[in-house]
This record gives structure tokens, sequence and C-alpha cells, in this order.
């Protein structure tokens, strides 16, 4: 299996990129007569079915522009396939032929402020729910774009089917940012009452936003001082959208920014498949279990 995607990379670099089948081959560490034996010989039925992989490989990481790891890969390759292919095969291919996915940054620490109203953590780290709008997550994240200027991103995420439930991208990190997103939840899921789960940031912890959730019938709950795990998926989120298009690219402006949230948005919830959904993307899971 190896020596077989090595000339694969092989052949493929030489046709392609035009580089020297003997550099190629001390590259891989690999006999030249060996390969040239190989390229004569008659295709066994693995080989093309590799050859075929490594097609699909490639087209899904030039439409997804490089963000799928191997597990992501896995599903996508298999949804529509009657006999599964393994997870390692995948692997050895991608990493051989250069196509892992980016690796994820960490995320930087903020001060914290006093707040006015906290409340407990009742979430308690219990990251699975039973229904829809049984549990919801919210955080702030900060972008920047141009020359330094700062954009932040208010978001919701569902826990059962992880969709991103509403958001809305402002200027300036404050209470009005915090509310809309709250305000456009509520609205497009009339009736819900979850458990709203945050960190102690100031919008959270104001008395506004406390009676805000408290006319919707919705419960707070809060993470304790200096444990961002506790609200681990939504910060997961932040981190998957920063690898897979913010850090991928250079914004010049709000607006370019925020049509690259938008666009990255909507991909996440219609097209993103996540193992934990049964290989579905959020709103896919979603329809299934309304």
């Amino acid at each position: 299996m190896r020596n077989e995607l090595t000339y694969l990379s092989i052949q493929a670099l030489h046709q392609e990129k035009g580089y020297s089948i003997f550099s190629l081959c001390e590259m891989g560490n690999v006999n030249r007569s060996a390969y040239y034996n190989w390229l004569r010989r008659k295709e066994s039925f693995r080989e093309q079915e590799n050859r075929g992989i490594l097609l699909e490989i490639s087209a899904l990481q030039k439409k997804y522009n490089g963000i799928l790891g191997v597990r992501r890969m896995t599903m996508y390759l298999n949804k529509k396939r009657k006999k599964r292919l393994n997870r390692k095969r995948i692997h050895r291919i991608m990493r051989l032929f250069g196509l892992l996915s980016v690796i994820r940054r960490k995320r930087p620490k903020y001060q914290r402020t006093r707040p006015e109203m906290t409340a407990g953590n009742i979430l308690n780290r219990e990251f699975t729910a039973g229904s829809i709008n049984e549990k919801w997550l919210t955080d702030v994240t900060e972008f920047k774009y141009g020359s330094g200027q700062k954009a932040y991103l208010s978001a919701i995420l569902d826990l059962k089917d992880r969709r991103i439930v509403a958001y809305v991208l402002g200027h300036s990190n404050n209470n009005s940012l915090v509310f809309q997103t709250m305000d456009a939840a509520i609205a497009r899921n009339p009736g819900a009452k979850p458990l709203l789960h945050s960190d102690r940031g100031f919008q959270y912890t104001s008395r506004v936003f406390w009676s805000k959730l408290n006319a919707a019938g919705i419960t707070q709950s809060m993470s304790r001082v200096g444990r961002c795990i506790d609200n681990g998926p939504m910060e997961g989120f932040w981190g998957i959208l920063k690898t897979e298009m913010y850090y991928r690219q250079k914004f010049h402006s709000f607006g370019q920014l925020k049509e690259a949230i938008d666009t990255y948005i909507q991909f996440y919830n219609t097209e993103r498949l996540q193992e934990r959904l049964d290989c579905c993307s959020p709103m896919e899971y979603h329809l299934l279990h309304s």
C-alpha cells in the first residue's frame, strides 16, 4: 500500500509540476527501476480505487478550501457509499499527497469585569440535549480587518443539532450586540424556552439581559470563573470558524469580513458534516429531529 501510494504521488508530481523522476524517487526513497516497473504493470483494482479516492479527496479539498481533516473527509466520502472506506486508508492518501487540513490556533485570553447579575453553572458541562431548543450556548469573539480595526461576532449554538441559531456581527462588543442576537434567536424560535449558557461577560451579567431572558421564559446558566471549558462546544465553534475561514485570508473591510462570515455559517449549518450528528449537517439533523 505504501509503495503504491508513493508511486502515485511521484506520477502526479511529475505530470502536474514537472519534477524529475530521479529527484522524486530519491525523495520517496524508492528505486527508479521499481517505479518504472510499476508504471508498466497492469493497474490492479485496488490501485484504480486509490486513484479514484485521490481524485475525490482533491476535489473535496478544493471545494471546501482545504478545511477537511481525515475524520470529516471520511464522512464526506462515505456518505453516498455502500462499501465504507477505512479512515486509516484515507489518512495515508491525504498525508502522502499533502492534502491534510489546516491546524487550529489557540484562542487569546481576555480580562474579566465585575458582574451585576450572575447565575449558577446549571449546564454543568452536560453538552448533550434530548431535544432541539432545549439547551443553547452563546458567546462573543473578536476579529480584525483592514489596518487593525476590530469586529465582534455574537452567536448562539443549539446543543442538540449544533446549528447556529442566530448571530450578529458588529463594530463594538457591547450590550446591543448580544441583545440583538438574543432577539433574533427568540424571533426565529417562537415558544422556545431553552437553558441559555454563557460565560460571565458583562453583557450576560447585565440586569437588562437578565430581564430579557426572564420575560422570554429562558433559564440562565453561566460558566464558573476562569473555566472556559464550561462553554466548550461554543469555544469549539469559534476555533472551527477561525481555522477554516478567518485565518486563511486577509480582510480589508468590515463588509468583506461580514460576507465571509455569512457564507461560512451558511456552509456550517447546511453542508458541514459532523460525526456526532450521524454524519449529517446541523440543518439536516435539525429537520430529522424537529
